[in-house]
């Protein structure tokens, strides 16, 4: 197997500072020598600009804008989509969307979790109501579906967390839960729907991606005990692989060639352990005569995920788990290069760049190890202290014991997502937004 080459589907007109949706799909590279190796909460923050409500959502970036998502009230009552300027912080506009499914604002329950997407001409936020809008760069609203009403109403006892993916013409949303679940392809220009492909009922919160395969693009569904590809012209299902289970957390990235690592892990309780330890490896899609098939190119046997999804850099696979323990893997063979304990389980997926990888501490942090096949911390980065975030409100209390005892977690602020412009972090904890310059 040839060394893999890491690549992206860079989205039409995407320039040198985008990051245009979730894991920086459609991003082009970035430079090392450009981006802060360390800093600390008094030290490279260039700006920490407060967030109206709450978000678990991660920052996208367009030009000189990012663009946030959060929610607020006792009943998740009302959406936001925030603009900022990436230079000093200050926000441009916001606009607000009622919540056409109130439900209880629980540190249990998703909050604003989805990510959105961006492209040249407009701003696409999803909601986990269902509720998806869209906003010319200026703010101004020029549609907004109700996919709740339309194929709802979504049952999640958690929520739902998965964040839409893009082509040039299309956005692409995964609607999982426990009720009948599918995806489905809005025109980004109208919010028609143009397809929509049922899909079995079931627990996950992974988000889908769009792969190239050849000359082709196939929107990629890694969730619950199968991975699946669709056509993005027609929603046609080309191939199915169900050897897999526990993949319910992580995304897959395209990695050149119809290559994508999986990421799969026990439940809570345990389900899913055996299936998961030998799921998490290195996939690739490929022609079968006239058909598509999924085939598993080698397995990571003990590597497992967080939320984080696995990532590619340099030749190296890297996976974090729930303790902090990086695994690392030779991409082309599968073999270990090493399994260390940095100081965090990380929320956030980990980003490669040059002689770099940053590891995004769910507590607030940064690690930065070196690139290559000897482990070496570069960086440990405190990004915040209790005194410098905003202060934030805590919600009604929760309705169990067991519910009440994970307040003390789960009320903590946490970095959840992280966009990479061309000389900065922005680094997403609930109520605020911090840009590493």
């Amino acid at each position: 197997m040839n060394l893999i080459v890491v690549v992206s589907i860079l989205l039409a007109g995407a320039g040198v500072n985008d990051w245009p949706g979730f894991l920086g799909a459609g991003a082009q590279s970035r430079s090392a020598e450009s981006l802060p190796l360390t800093w600390s909460p008094t030290e490279n923050v260039a700006w920490m600009t407060e967030i109206r409500g709450h978000g678990q959502s991660s920052p996208i970036v367009w030009e000189d804008r990012a663009f946030v998502t959060s929610v607020e009230g006792p009943e998740k009552d009302t959406f936001y989509t925030t603009c900022i300027d990436v230079h000093d912080g200050e926000v441009e506009w916001q606009g607000s969307l009622p919540n056409s499914f109130p439900v209880a604002n629980s540190y249990y329950v998703s909050r604003a979790a989805p990510t959105p997407i961006v492209d040249a001409e407009r701003v696409i936020a999803f909601f986990e109501s269902g509720d998806c809008v869209a906003y010319d760069h200026q703010g101004t609203q020029q549609w907004v579906r109700s996919l709740g009403n339309d194929v709802g109403p979504f049952v999640a006892e958690f929520g739902l967390g998965a964040s839409p993916c893009q082509n040039d013409s299309s956005i692409f949303i995964l609607l999982e839960h426990d009720g009948p679940s599918c995806l489905v392809a809005l025109d980004k220009v109208t919010g028609e729907t143009k397809w929509k492909a049922d899909r079995e009922s079931r627990r996950s919160w992974s988000s889908p991606a769009v792969v190239k395969v050849g000359d082709t693009q196939q929107v990629v569904v890694s969730s619950a005990g199968t991975i699946d590809g669709y056509d993005v012209e027609t929603g046609d299902l080309l191939w199915s692989f169900d050897d897999v289970g526990g993949n319910t957390g992580t995304s897959p990235m395209d990695f050149g060639d119809g290559r994508f690592l999986v990421g799969a892990s026990p439940g809570r309780n345990g389900e899913n352990a055996g299936s998961a330890a030998g799921s998490n490896g290195l996939m690739k899609i490929e022609r079968d005569g006239e058909q598509w098939k999924l085939s598993r190119q080698w397995v990571a046997e003990k590597a497992t995920p967080t939320w984080a999804s696995p990532i590619i850099h340099n030749g190296l696979a890297y996976w974090v788990n729930r303790a902090g323990v990086v695994y690392c893997i030779d991409a082309a063979t599968g073999e270990s290069v090493y399994s260390k304990r940095i100081a965090e389980s990380c929320w956030a997926t980990p980003y490669g760049v040059g002689d770099r990888v940053y590891f995004f501490g769910k507590d607030g942090t940064v690690t930065v190890l070196a690139a290559g096949r000897e482990y070496e911390v570069l960086a440990e980065n405190e990004t915040w202290t209790e005194e410098t975030l905003p202060k934030e409100e805590l919600l009604a209390e929760e309705s169990s014991e067991e519910r009440r005892r994970g307040v003390a977690m789960f009320s903590k602020p946490t970095l959840y997502g992280v966009a990479v412009t061309q000389d900065a972090f922005l680094l997403r904890v609930g109520n605020a937004l911090i840009c590493v310059r």
